[in-house]
């Protein structure tokens, strides 16, 4: 029975082919420069999406297409994508003889894009970028515009974190276990190796992934992929680095089925952008392919990314106005040279094997293994029984003064602050050699250290199951132990360091109780010592369906994530629960999503998709302070996650559009911020300044709703026109719940150290750190003597400031000591001290052009642009200080206008610019 039913189907499928219209169109796709044949091209049939690529050659032939006029659109990375006009006969076969494409230009302005780092987000040891990688690359014109002209203001698409999309490559989810960021820097200087790229945008289906509600980035690496040929660049520019040097040699797929890429590019800088942020990167990739036979392709990937730079401190309105935007407290001066305090190390090389089966001439198998290892490393500093180190410390600054009512103090302050604005490392070492117990440094340079070790392994399966259906299917397993420890680089002229702290009393001081009051020295682990381990396994399906008026999908997948804790010091403050392991933590998760693209014509679209999902929470946010205890964040459980969007897309020869409609809620959130803080609880007396505490901020809601739009029209031949705009509205949606972690509560009664506060006002506030609106107009000319130049300006505006969860609770109006409001509390008054900061709007004009020059089979050419170039000064983000968590100490602080614990900001580059100068050949 069931051989039956295969030979009907089969039977069913061959009169179905053989009722097929049998017109056929063929033709060669070249390099316009070159005119060197182009491969891997992809050219397809716009009405119906039917699609080949081209062989070596450059040859293609597309069978089956429908009599008429048709259009075929012919792709490939790295080149812009062209439309081509054909008229079909039926039954015959229509040869369209060469046809050129043109090198991408955005394949230069890559090399110049701005990336916003975490050197802005906080010292936590997470080492992600919060850079929107996911919109490098892209040709859709709100994409370009997102990620070209408002990235340098840290615009987030549709207002999300990176967390809520996915990188990988080669099929290998790169975004980190630890908070479900990537790490860009860890392929990062290595552009030219990273350009075969595929995007999804929102939840829109991916070949590779489920993915997530931000979308997807797949980069591929597969050798006999890269075009043949080698490729020098030089650049120089003004922001986080002042020189690149790059090269690339890719062989092509040889005659003995080999083939070869290698990449190699150094960055650095003495001084970038801010004052002090030294740079230095080291990249290399190498990916080598044997084609064993048609069947069978095993394929070997290496990346070593190294990099090494100087944070940039976020500074309060006080010290800005005294010392400007570029001023950075991090560093100082040490034997006539700058030296940062706060350097952010990365260094965590991949390797990948891959192997490509092709089962059938309908179904192929990628199944890949790789190895990640390394380290991340943030620096500071560390000091016992002597002064703050950092010269913004609030008792050096004028405003100290200023609340105690004694102007005398801070006109004296301003002077020695001004004079003393640096941090002052020859002092630092006159301290540790006149320490009060010989060879004890009170001063010591140390690193939050975190080295990984995960190894990863995936298949995925793709399908063509009849000319309608497509499967996509894969699995993935990935095992993660990363050991986080506290490690000693600089004793600064002393001969050891205490391993205690010296806040505590007692047991309480001792970091490791098994081996107590230990002299540590440089290459020592102290203060914190401890692993987490994690396994993830995932799996999903997709199954693709393509008619001639409509095609829709439908996609599933199920997770699996389990964390774990195990200390490796038993910490005097939490004797008996720090040393060993936590226990086990385990989620299971779900989504689906589905949508459908209705085509009015071939070149008007409807487009629709939809999610639901399931997301664990982060390995950061599940243990409420993993650097000295074991406690799981309390209420703790998956984030819900729904999505929605609905796009009209126009596309034409001439004009392409895009309008789209979205909106996204994630409920159950978690977050959990380390800070300094008085007023928080009985057992805190008011004014200690040594209060630390985590925060932990439980069942959050955030609500997403917004338009996007992009329009590209070509005027002329040589000239083209684009605008795109974003308007969101991105917001807290409920009010979650509050708990803070505080260590001295710990050790004054012995107990559980998690004090509720109840429900933190949040509501209607604005999420922070990004424009909820940016419009972008542009103007481009191409000459056919392959020059270039284009102009565009930008608005952004509607950008907030960070607000204080803890500020936003009970505690912060209502008297603990009494259960009455404190004096002076009432609405308006509230209102006003809690009011959410809007940060001015702004306009950017960035200058972009480029000219390429022919000789022989080398192509010499250069790129320029130039962003910001009217030098406008703006915000990109800030946070509100939660140390005055009360609301008299809230308003003391800000009684005389200058608050000494006012809210941080961060800023975005002035003028800038970039110019890269490259051979190919």
């Amino acid at each position: 029975m069931k051989k039956l039913a295969l030979s009907l189907l089969f039977l069913f499928q061959a009169v179905i082919m053989m009722a097929q219209n049998q017109s056929t169109v063929k033709g060669k796709v070249v390099d316009s420069k070159s005119q060197n044949p182009l491969g891997s091209v992809k050219v397809m049939v716009q009405s119906n999406e039917q699609f080949v690529t081209t062989n070596n050659l450059g040859e293609f032939v597309i069978s089956g297409i429908a009599k008429g006029e048709q259009k075929l659109i012919v792709s490939l990375n790295g080149y812009t994508t062209q439309n081509f006009s054909i008229e079909v006969v039926e039954n015959q076969t229509l040869d369209v003889g060469l046809m050129l494409l043109e090198e991408d230009i955005t394949s230069e302005q890559q090399l110049s894009l701005v990336t916003i780092t975490e050197n802005d987000l906080g010292d936590d040891n997470s080492g992600s970028e919060s850079t929107a990688g996911l919109l490098q690359s892209s040709r859709d014109a709100y994409q370009q515009a997102a990620a070209f002209n408002w990235g340098q203001a840290r615009f987030r698409m549709r207002g999300l974190d990176n967390e809520y999309g996915t990188t990988m490559i080669n099929g290998i989810v790169m975004n980190k276990i630890y908070d479900g960021r990537p790490q860009w820097s860890n392929w990062g200087g290595l552009n030219d190796a990273t350009r075969n790229q595929e995007f999804t945008l929102g939840s829109s289906p991916s070949d590779y992934t489920f993915g997530g509600i931000l979308g997807t980035q797949e980069i591929n690496t597969r050798a006999s992929l890269y075009r043949k040929g080698t490729r020098l660049s030089y650049s120089g520019t003004n922001t986080n680095y002042s020189w690149r040097a790059m090269a690339t040699h890719n062989s092509g797929l040889m005659e003995n089925g080999w083939a070869y890429s290698i990449s190699a590019s150094r960055r650095w800088a003495k001084e970038g952008y801010f004052e002090g942020t030294d740079y230095a990167a080291n990249s290399m990739f190498a990916s080598v392919e044997k084609r064993f036979n048609d069947k069978h392709s095993l394929n070997f990937t290496s990346i070593y990314a190294q990099n090494s730079r100087g944070k940039s401190s976020p500074n309060t309105k006080e010290v800005n106005d005294l010392m400007g935007i570029k001023y950075n407290s991090y560093w100082g001066w040490q034997d006539g040279k700058k030296r940062n305090s706060r350097d952010k190390d990365i260094e965590e090389p991949i390797l990948m094997l891959s192997h490509y089966w092709k089962m059938s001439d309908r179904t192929t198998l990628n199944t890949n293994v790789s190895y990640q290892t390394g380290t991340i490393g943030n620096t500071r500093i560390d000091y016992q029984g002597a002064n703050n180190p950092d010269p913004t410390y609030y008792k050096n600054l004028p405003s100290y003064y200023y609340n105690l009512g004694d102007t005398a103090g801070a006109a004296a302050a301003q002077t020695y602050f001004l004079n003393n604005s640096q941090i002052d490392w020859n002092a630092m070492y006159i301290a540790n050699q006149n320490s009060a117990t010989p060879g004890k440094s009170v001063y010591a340079l140390y690193e939050d250290r975190t080295d990984d070790k995960q190894i990863t392994a995936n298949s995925i399966l793709f399908s063509d199951l009849s000319d309608n259906i497509k499967l996509n299917a894969g699995a993935s397993f990935r095992k993660l132990k990363s050991h986080n420890h506290q490690n000693l680089l600089d004793l600064l002229g002393g001969q050891y360091f205490l391993d205690i702290d010296p806040f505590y009393q007692g047991d309480a001081t001792q970091s490791d109780l098994n081996n107590p009051n230990r002299a540590v020295v440089e290459g020592d682990t102290y203060g914190y010592n401890y692993n987490l381990n994690a396994i993830v396994a995932d799996a999903f399906t997709q199954f693709k369906f393509s008619y001639k008026s409509v095609d829709f999908y439908l996609a599933q997948s199920f997770s699996r994530s389990q964390y774990e804790r195990e200390g490796l010091y038993r910490n005097g403050i939490y004797a008996n629960n720090s040393f060993g392991k936590s226990g086990k933590q385990i989620f299971e998760n779900f989504g689906f999503k589905g949508g459908f693209t209705y085509k009015i014509t071939g070149q008007h679209l409807l487009d629709f998709n939809g999610a639901y999902m399931t997301k664990a929470p982060n390995m950061r946010n599940t243990f409420a302070n993993a650097r000295i205890n074991n406690n799981i964040t309390p209420d703790l459980t998956s984030e819900q996650i729904a999505s929605v969007d609905a796009s009209y897309i126009i596309r034409t020869p001439k004009f392409k559009s895009r309008i789209t409609g979205f909106a996204s809620k994630v409920q159950n959130a978690t977050e959990i911020s380390f800070f300094y803080a008085e007023g928080v609880g009985e057992d805190i007396d008011s004014g200690n300044e040594d209060a630390f505490i985590s925060e932990l901020l439980t069942g959050i809601n955030k609500k997403n709703v917004g338009v996007e739009l992009g329009l590209e029209y070509q005027i002329t031949s040589t000239i083209k026109a684009t605008v795109a705009a974003s308007y969101g509205h991105y917001l807290y949606d409920n009010n979650p719940n509050l708990k803070v972690n505080d260590d001295a509560q710990a050790t004054l009664t012995n107990t559980q150290p998690v004090v509720d506060f109840g429900k933190a006002y949040m509501k209607n506030y604005r999420l922070p750190g990004m424009p909820q609106t940016a419009a972008s107009f542009g103007l481009e000319y191409r000459d056919p003597h392959f020059w270039w130049v284009g102009a565009n300006i930008n608005y952004l505006a509607d950008s907030y400031l960070d607000v204080s969860n803890i500020l936003r609770t009970d505690n912060f109006t209502i008297d603990g000591a009494t259960g009455d409001n404190f004096a002076g509390v009432n609405e308006e008054s509230v209102r006003k001290a809690l009011k959410q900061e809007k940060f001015a709007d702004f306009n950017l004009l960035n200058l972009t052009g480029g000219k390429s020059w022919r000789v022989d089979n080398t192509t010499i050419g250069f790129f320029a642009s130039v962003n910001n170039v009217l030098d406008t000064t703006y915000k990109t983000g800030g946070f509100e200080q939660s140390r005055k968590a009360t609301f008299p100490d809230q308003q003391a602080d800000y009684a005389n206008g200058t608050p000494s614990f006012g809210s941080k900001y961060f800023y975005g580059y002035g003028r800038t610019y970039f110019v890269n100068l490259y051979v190919n050949f």
